[in-house]
Parts: C-alpha cells; structure tokens; sequence
C-alpha cells in the first residue's frame, strides 16, 4: 500500500508540475500582456502510464433477482452500502407529476410499519449509521445509500431494509415535506444557475422526460400519500436493483443473511422500457430568460451528444475536458485569465443510459457579455477546424488520470465503479486499463468528434441576465425568444 501511494504522489506531481512551471507576469514585466500567455512546460513530466488493478466485487443473485455486488475491505471498521433501482427515476413519471419520484425517495424515512419518522432518526443516531435516499430529476433510478460500523450492521442493515421496504408515507410528515419543497421551489427561481439550467435542458431535450428539472407547485399539491405508495410498490422492484456493498464484511457470511432479509421483497414483471433517446438539433436557437437588473449574464451552449456506452465516451471526455474542464482548459484561460470577463469558463457533457448534452458556460459581467459570447464561439470552433497540439492533449489526458488516481484509495469508489460497470455492461477490467485508455487518446481523435458534436451552427444558446442590455447581443445568433423567471414565455418575439 506506501508504494501504491507513492506511485500516486509521484503521478500527480509530475501532472501538476507543467502549470507550475508557467510564468506569471508581474508587475515589472512590462512586455507580457495577458494575451500572450504562454505555457513553457519546462518541467519533467513522467511518460509512464499508471497502472492498476482495483478490487474485484464478489457477485451474486438472490433468489428475488437483485444483484448483489460486495468489496471486501478489512482496514477499517466501516461498511457503506448502495442500492441502485432502475426504472423508478423521474424520466418514467406520468404527465403532469413531476418530483413524484423524488418525493417518494424523500419520504421514506418518515415512517414505517414499525417505526416513526422521529424513532427513524433517533435509532440512527444511535447507532451512528446514515441513511439517505435520492431520486434525481433526469435519473432512471432511485438510489438508497447506508453506512455504519461493522460491528452493528445487523442492526442498521435491518433498519435500512424497514426504510425501504416497509415505509407508510404518512400524511402529516408528508404534509411537513410539500410545504418545505414549495418554499424551495420559490427560492430557486431567484437563482440564475437552476433558471439556465431548467430552459437549457428544456431546449435540448425537447419532449424528453430528461427536459423536467423540477417540480412545480402545483404537481407537490397534487401529490397524495396513495400516489407515493402506488409508486413505490409499483417501481421499487428487487428484479432491477443492483446492492453494492464495501467495506469490512465477509462476503460468505453476508451474502446468506441478504438472501433472508430481502426475502419479502418480492420479484416481479416489471422492465426497465427507456423512452425513445433524445436527438441533436439540427439549427441553432437562442433563449433569454430576463431577469431586470442582473449585474451579470449566465450564458450556456451546447447540443445533445452521446450516451454513456458509446466507444466515444473517453474521447468525448478528454476533448471537453480540453475545452474547458479546468484551469488550464482553453475556456477558463480565454475568458477569465485572457479576457478577464468571468472567475472561470468551463464545458461537461451528461452521458447516461440515454444521451445527454455537451455544454460550455459562464457567468460573465452584463457589459461584457458580447466578447464572451464571441470568445466562446471562436473557442469552440476552434476544436473543430484546428489541430489540437500534441502537448495540450497530453496535459489533458494526464489530469483525468490524475484525478481517477486519487480515488483509487477510496473503497467507496471502487464499489461506484463497480456498480457502473454492471449497469453499462463494462468488462471486468476497464477501470484498471483506463488510464491506458485514455492515454491513447489522440489529437485527431478529439478534432474528429469535435468536427461532429461542437457545431456552433446547431448548438441551443441560453442567457439569463437584463434584456433590456442583451437582448440586441443574443440576436447577432439568432432570433431570441424572451422568457420570464417563472418560465413563461413573454408575448410572441
């Protein structure tokens, strides 16, 4: 294990040393602009490629269907546990009940047959475990995650498996959580990160379930404990979880104890049936979502791209991640430390069992706003029609595996990698070659599927900010069209 560390410290110093060794300009230095930033790379960097080998997961069935997936870890005294549901996300609501999924995971730990919201807690507390349960909007899952002490696992194992199974959405303590989200929902309307957000996804999903991001005031009321349980006795099916569990436990004897305890939660027929995938488009449309007065513009772009088994996914990632994945990305190095319009310019992509958006984005000055829309275009252009030199690609590569390195210690990770490769159906062996692959990235590669995706001509814009100053800036990209903060559009522009 020291080795292992020191192979890690090693990686990442000689990943770091490349954008230490730049010079900054100072204030005697007359002759360098912010312009003319150049990177020296001076510093030795090592040409090895990490090499590793994570822990296998035991894997078994249980007689009900669910998989289970277990990382032994004997270090320290600790066991987390995850439990992934397919097919009872937020992309497979009803019409006109969004954050049904996502209120269904909440309230799960405000009662049981046997236990109360207020016992759920204090039991917890007690035996110094957690446990929390998500369902995020755009998700096709339902996640339940759980920790402790191995010494009492029986104990908060069986209370996580009440929560799950068990749970009675009462009415009061339901009541209690609608009127909490409401105010919520309020607050984020004032923000302009959930404002671009929510008309970004809306413009690039289209009538994807994806395109929600919320749920709305009247969904919450609408909403009633039988809808809550339908949806939970409905979705939550052993047939299509997968549980992962890590830490210090025997997989032997645990495995005989989840076949028991889970022996009441019973198989069905119900498939995990996606809706069909969402599709780029084809031109270019640009949105404004006014907010009067706002000192500055949120500005996004982008275009649906891949899914997430897609053989171009370590591709796609490294190409976004020279675009604007960091510090040393072209984005954050144009805008901010060039231009000195924002305090940093990135881009990600979404890639999950449907294909989501790659996206670039800022929050700049309001008067600023047309060199930044400018900067971004060229920028992203520039992937496309320019070679991207060998040096800025190697720097690229090297921060991915630099920061997949120093997970590698983590046995929680290793159990997420795990999860991710029995859902996408990877090999047993791709996260130990994917600092290979990567590696093998080359400059071509990430011009090619730029050439493909980053298409300026197709890309959906977004802007929130002061019309009244953007509006003429916007429409040198297209025709605008005006949305209030609450989402409504304004008149017929």
């Amino acid at each position: 294990m020291p080795g292992r560390l020191h192979l890690l410290a090693l990686l990442i110093f000689t990943i770091a040393a490349p954008a230490l060794s730049q010079k900054a300009p100072t204030a005697d230095d007359k002759s360098t602009d912010r312009s003319e930033i150049v990177r020296k790379n001076l510093a030795p960097v090592s040409k090895d490629v990490l090499k590793v080998k994570l822990p296998r997961a035991t894997e078994a069935a249980l007689s009900n269907g669910m998989t289970v997936l277990i990382i032994e870890d004997h270090r320290l005294p600790l066991v987390s546990m995850q439990l992934n549901i397919s097919a009872s996300g937020p992309i497979f609501e009803p019409a006109g009940t969004p954050g049904l999924a996502s209120l269904t995971a909440a309230m799960l730990r405000e009662g049981t047959k046997t236990r109360t919201s207020a016992q759920i807690a204090e039991e917890t507390a007690q035996l110094g475990a957690t446990v929390g349960a998500s369902s995020s909007f755009g998700s096709s899952s339902t996640v339940i995650s759980a920790s402790g002490l191995s010494d009492n696992l029986d104990k908060w194992l069986a209370l996580a498996n009440d929560i799950l199974l068990n749970p009675t959405f009462p009415a009061d303590e339901m009541n209690r959580l609608k009127a909490r989200m409401k105010v919520g929902l309020t607050q984020q309307r004032s923000s302009p990160g959930f404002l671009l957000g929510e008309r970004f996804s809306r413009a690039v999903y289209g009538d994807h379930p994806a395109a929600t991001i919320s749920a709305t005031p009247a969904s919450i009321d609408a909403m009633t404990p039988e809808m809550l349980r339908k949806w939970h006795d409905d979705k939550y099916t052993p047939q299509n979880a997968i549980l992962g569990i890590a830490g210090d436990v025997k997989a032997a004897d645990l495995v005989p104890k989840l076949e028991k305890w889970f022996a009441g939660w019973k198989k069905t027929d119900l498939k995990e049936v996606l809706p069909p995938n969402p599709k780029a488009l084809p031109a270019r449309k640009v949105y404004l979502v006014d907010r009067p007065g706002s000192v500055q513009t949120s500005l996004m772009m982008g275009n649906i791209s891949i899914d997430r088994r897609d053989p171009e996914y370590l591709p796609f990632t490294v190409m976004t991640h020279v675009l604007g994945g960091g510090a040393a990305a072209r984005l954050f190095v144009n805008l901010r430390e060039e231009k000195g319009y924002t305090y940093g310019a990135y881009s990600s992509f979404t890639s999950l069992k449907y294909p989501g958006p790659w996206r670039a984005y800022a929050d700049v000055r309001t008067e600023v706003t047309d060199g930044a829309m400018a900067e971004f275009v060229k920028e992203i252009e520039r992937m496309g029609s320019q070679r991207i030199p060998e040096t800025e690609v190697e720097e690229a590569k090297r921060s991915l595996v630099a920061s997949f390195a120093l997970g590698l210690e983590d046995t929680s990770t290793a159990l997420n990698y795990a999860i991710i490769s029995k859902i996408y159906g990877y090999p047993p062996d791709y996260w130990d070659n994917y600092p290979t692959r990567i590696m093998a990235i080359a400059s071509e590669d990430l011009q090619r599927l730029a050439k493909k995706y980053l298409s300026v001509d197709s890309m959906q814009i977004v802007a929130v900010g002061d019309a009244a100053k953007i509006k003429s800036v916007m429409e040198k990209y297209g025709p605008v069209e005006v949305y209030k903060a609450d989402g409504t559009r304004v008149g017929n522009n």
